[in-house]
């Protein structure tokens, strides 16, 4: 048998589809919801501050954190080949944050660059199995893409 467990945290991002054939094109922003699933063993190590979890909450909260939220919150996501999107961005100067990556930044590929991100910093300290499995990107609402091994 297998736990798993779910942690979230939320941004407030910006982006814009350049291809999409409705008003997904235009600059526009969500609040973002990125949700790291993770499973493995319990520790059974007793005395340990982790004993009866798989990984302290916390910890998953200062890892999304620093490697997501951090990274992307209140910042304007652009993918490299959008020239519009970038030229917009360089005319706020340099104190606007702009982030620029080699994708489209939809739902769906900021879900994989989530999980690839945070993946390699899911480790445990007490010797049992643990491993992200999914990253959830909720978009909006009722929209939710998730990247999974």
């Amino acid at each position: 048998m297998t736990t798993t467990i779910r942690r979230y945290i939320e941004t407030d991002t910006g982006h814009r589809v350049p291809n999409h054939k409705s008003k997904c094109k235009h600059m526009h922003g969500h609040r973002y919801r990125f949700e790291a699933e993770i499973e493995g063993d319990v520790v059974t190590q007793q005395g340990v501050s982790d004993e009866g979890m798989l990984m302290d909450f916390s910890d998953i909260s200062h890892l999304l954190t620093v490697h997501i939220h951090d990274v992307i919150d209140h910042a304007f996501v652009v993918y490299e080949g959008d020239e519009a999107a970038k030229a917009a961005c360089k005319l706020m100067g340099d104190d606007h944050r702009t982030v620029v990556v080699s994708f489209i930044p939809t739902a769906e590929n900021l879900a994989r660059w989530a999980f690839e991100t945070l993946e390699p910093h899911i480790k445990t300290t007490y010797g049992n199995q643990l491993r992200l499995v999914a990253m959830h990107c909720r978009e909006t609402p009722k929209s939710v893409a998730s990247w999974r091994i």
